[in-house]
């Protein structure tokens, strides 16, 4: 330890004693301690070193260092933070695992410290630049990718930016938007949110308002109006554009090279954990990964120069930048390394270096239930059985009536799921002249006369052979290793060829679905060896897609190659040389998970959730990091739970122990979990305190509703939105139903049957002025709800400027009602009153008025420049009633019966916003009819009120 202390960094003395996090920049090629204000801050310009350090339940320290990379940096400066990374792993024992970082392509381990994202900034200090001055507040707009970590980038304030594939976040002076792509996951759009609502405390003083904004929606009741706005008008977005950025390199078998003098050399033989020699260092390249092994008796300075071998390694095998470079130290390697050896042999795991303990796995997305190097795609140590002797001759025939027909050479390995093949193979074995394997092969949609055929044929086949072939009977998906072995490749393609079949489908009257070469076609590829690869065609749609597996593609001309991230390497090999099977000389395109264009899902029918089986450790995990539609284990090393979410697939529900055993047998192979740890399933909702205990537990989020997103903005704003600024919901949206009930009742009261004698019979001579005013107060007050400090839902100029001129706006028409002829007020106007195309406007207002003039064109009334519907029959046929006018939050309220007010009623009601027919109930009947008071129900998140309202046909 003092020969490693003197080549440490002062600066590194005495760091790592206690959990936490520890930030240095480079500055001047020598590393600064940053203050925790600052963590979180990361410069473009700049390079820094973080240590995290952790404490397992035996007491001893686990430490990782990762050095973060601008992408303006210099490569001093970056040489720099990794040699100081290696000094620092030499203060803290020798036994740090070592990330490269790089901005852009952070890890999710990275990414976790400083939840819900990092921003760079621009500039930097150390290369020279200088720290940006507080300028004027600049919109910018982000895309926002992960499910569980974020990673933002800023990219170019323009509608080119924007796609159908990811979620986008512009945020502008006034109010920040998020726009979520039709094509985004559920989670990614929930993760989102919590940047903007990072956003808004952060640089917003948790005052700006928040909307949402939906990909392919227009909607007038929405802010997808003001948000267009703000990129020159409404117009159809791109497709995804591929970057540099967002190519990944594939994850491919792993290679070990042992390093020396700067260079590498492969290391033949099957991967194991005797290979590695602790005096040592090893490069191991899994494609999408490279780690370096480092022996423990290894000198520091040799340790130095390894980080330069992997670097040279990737730029010589052109790899893409985000390749990721890890550093473990023998003794205290990670699950991610181990896990490519098959097996890792206990006895020589280092003290402290169970890195299993309080850590999550999660089975990601949708209904996965495999468990990497456990699952079908990448068995593990798998026995391979006997096969038949290769080079034989192979001969097939199809049933076809009472007769056999021979398959043409060309498309032996091409079966018909609607008929029956008899397979004759003929090979050598030992001394034996020649043997004979005979088989009937059965499709599941094959009638039982070409099966009896098929039975009666093979029998005199094999009788002409004296009785020598081996004579099977197989059916379609229970093919034995011996059968798939004899055919390279084999295909199973739906429908059949055969008389009987296509008599049989005709008299049942079933679609005939036979697969053609011009038809649109998707094949699942399945297995990794010559005795367990099959293709099979699938429906072509989107549902029937794999991570774990490869799938062609077919439609018209084009033929897709489709690498789920999850696949083998071998199972990627097998789709191309099936392709080539399936439509000899195609152009073939390859489309890796996460990266497909819209002609790929246009073919599906479109883009839907798929099954994708992945583990996945989710580090610094939080109770946020329950998702809904997945299920997690948490393995706490005395026991492990598997938790449920209420949104998964009722069928994964049910095999949760299968998951979790699935798991302890790979933690067993790995890291030496034992078999017969207690194991507990737990569903969403319903999490005993000795699980809740390992989270900060919320029992509100616990039993949020709905999926992640909506969880998330039930949350996220429908509570704390409206304490901070009461932003649309709650008191606001009532005081703006109140308005809108004002207005319509004080023009209702001068239009429609009634005349000015009936009105003063009624209401008094100087009812319909007070009913004005009191709606303009109405107006006024709704309109002014929002806290003094909240900027603007508008896209230009104040919040308050607009709202004035709303109220002018309505003022005027009063004033022009007041000095019509007689002094009697001439007849109104639609209660709403449209703002100028161009000027910001508030949602709700651009909502009611919007609404407003929607319906008046809807009863054949015209609409003026200003948006103002005219005609005789603006109001309803019956009289409305106010309550009191002094209360502005239920002032001019009218009220109609619920049966008047449901959207399939035989009496309905006209002259109203229809899209807030709730706001027209009486008290009474409105709490007899949602179980609530008014408050208490605008005070809920607006898909909640919707799907309320529908419940009772008031939607």
């Amino acid at each position: 330890m003092s020969s490693a202390a003197k080549v440490v960094d002062p600066a590194f003395q005495g760091v790592g004693q206690k959990p936490g996090i520890e930030i240095w920049r480079i500055e001047n090629f020598q590393p600064v301690a940053v203050p925790k204000s600052d963590h979180g801050k990361f410069y473009m310009g700049d390079c820094y070193i973080v240590l995290q350090t952790t404490q397992s339940k035996g007491g001893s320290y686990l430490y990782d260092i990762h050095f973060w990379i601008g992408k303006d940096t210099s490569q001093d400066e970056a040489g720099t933070a990794a040699i100081k990374t290696v000094e620092l792993d030499a203060a803290l024992g020798g036994r740090a695992v070592q990330h490269r970082e790089l901005q852009g392509h952070e890890s999710d381990k990275f990414l976790s410290y400083f939840k819900p994202c990092i921003i760079p900034l621009e500039g930097g200090v150390a290369s020279g630049f200088k720290t940006p001055e507080v300028e004027e507040f600049e919109t910018r707009l982000y895309v926002c990718k992960g499910k569980r970590v974020v990673r933002m980038k800023q990219v170019p304030f323009a509608r080119a930016s924007l796609n159908h594939d990811d979620v986008f976040i512009l945020d502008s002076e006034k109010k920040i938007f998020q726009f979520n792509g039709a094509n985004s996951s559920i989670q990614e759009r929930a993760k989102a949110l919590e940047v903007v609502q990072f956003l808004k405390d952060k640089y917003h003083e948790g005052t700006c308002d928040v909307a949402i904004v939906d990909d392919g929606k227009l909607d007038t009741e929405s802010d997808s109006g003001e948000f267009w706005v703000l990129f020159g008008g409404f117009a159809p977005i791109g497709k995804k554009v591929i970057t540099d950025d967002d190519i990944v390199a594939e994850r491919t078998p792993a290679k070990l090279y042992s390093i020396h003098e700067g260079g590498v050399t492969a290391v033949e033989g099957e991967l194991s954990k005797g290979m590695l020699e602790n005096n040592k260092c090893y490069l191991l390249d899994c494609g999408a990964e490279v780690f370096i092994w480092v022996g423990r008796s290894t000198q520091v300075e040799e340790r130095k120069t390894v980080g330069k071998v992997a670097e040279d390694f990737i730029a010589n095998e052109n790899r893409p930048r985000s390749t990721r470079i890890t550093r473990v130290i023998q003794g205290y390697e990670t699950h991610a390394f181990k896990s490519n050896f098959g097996s890792w042999p206990a006895g020589s795991v280092a003290p402290g270096a169970e890195e299993g303990r309080g850590k999550v796995a999660a089975l990601l997305k949708q209904q996965g239930v495999g468990l990497k190097g456990l699952g079908k795609s990448a068995p593990v140590n798998e026995e391979v059985p006997p096969l038949l002797e290769g080079g034989g001759k192979l001969e097939v025939w199809c049933i076809n009536g009472s007769a056999k027909t021979p398959v043409p050479k060309e498309d032996i390995g091409k079966f018909y799921g609607g008929d029956c093949y008899i397979v004759l193979y003929t090979y050598h074995s030992g001394e034996r002249k020649e043997d004979y394997y005979l088989c009937c092969w059965f499709g599941k949609n094959s009638i039982e006369a070409d099966q009896q055929m098929a039975t009666r044929l093979a029998n005199t086949m094999s009788n002409s052979l004296k009785g020598r072939p081996v004579l099977g009977r197989i059916f379609q998906g229970k093919e034995p290793p011996q059968f798939i072995a004899i055919f390279q490749p084999m295909v199973v393609l739906k429908g059949g060829l055969s008389s009987g079949y296509k008599k049989y489908i005709e008299e049942k009257e079933v679609t005939d679905d036979t697969y053609t070469s011009d038809s649109v076609a998707l094949f699942r590829v399945s297995g990794t060896s010559a005795h367990n690869s099959k293709t099979e065609q699938v429906d072509a749609v989107a549902t029937s897609l794999n991570s774990t597996e490869c799938f062609l593609l077919q439609s018209g001309s084009s033929l897709f190659t489709w690498h789920g991230n999850q696949s083998a390497f071998e199972q990627q090999q097998l789709a191309a040389k099936v392709a080539e099977f399936v439509k000899p000389g195609a152009t073939l395109k390859h489309a890796k998970e996460g990266t497909e264009n819209s002609i790929f899902w246009s073919a599906l029918g479109g883009k839907q959730n798929y099954t994708s089986k992945k583990v996945e450790e989710v580090f610094n995990f939080s109770q946020d990091d329950l998702l809904t539609e997945d299920v997690l284990v948490l393995d706490t090393r005395a026991e492990v739970f598997v938790w449920v979410g209420q949104s998964v697939d009722p069928k994964e529900k049910q095999s949760a122990f299968d998951i979790g055993q699935q798991y302890l047998e790979m933690a067993a192979a790995l890291e030496g979990l034992s078999l017969n740890v207690p194991m507990y399933r737990v569903t969403e909702g319903n999490e005993p305190s000795f699980f809740t205990t390992y989270f900060s537990w919320d029992s509100t989020k616990a039993t949020a509703l709905g999926n992640s997103f909506q969880k998330k903005m039930a949350l996220l704003f429908g509570i704390k939105h409206e304490d901070k600024s009461n932003g649309n919901q709650g008191g606001g949206a009532t005081q703006r139903a109140s308005a809108l009930a004002a207005l319509s009742s004080a023009f209702n009261s001068s239009s429609g049957k009634s005349s000015p004698r009936s009105q003063d019979r009624t209401n008094g001579s100087n009812q319909g002025p007070t009913q004005r005013a009191s709606a303009l107060a109405a107006l006024n007050s709704a309109f002014s709800s929002s806290p003094t400090k909240s900027p603007s839902r508008g896209s230009s100029g104040s919040g308050q400027g607009q709202r004035a001129a709303a109220v002018a706006a309505l003022s005027q028409v009063l004033t022009a009602e007041k000095k019509g002829p007689n002094g009697t007020p001439t007849q109104s106007p639609s209660a709403e009153t449209k703002t100028p195309a161009g000027e910001g406007k508030s949602e709700n207002a651009a909502f009611e008025v919007d609404q407003g003039s929607e319906e008046a064109a809807a009863e054949g009334k015209e609409i003026d420049d200003t948006g103002s519907a005219s005609g005789s029959n603006a109001g309803g046929d019956s009289e409305p009633k106010t309550e009191s006018e002094q209360d502005y939050a239920d002032i001019g309220q009218v009220v109609f019966s619920y049966d008047q007010l449901k959207a399939r009623s035989e009496n309905p009601v006209t002259g109203i916003d229809f899209k807030r027919r709730e706001a027209y109930l009486s008290p009474e009947e409105f709490e007899s009819i949602f179980g609530m008071d008014k408050e208490a129900f605008y005070k809920q998140p607006k898909w909640k009120q919707d799907m309320q309202k529908k419940k009772v046909d008031l939607f």
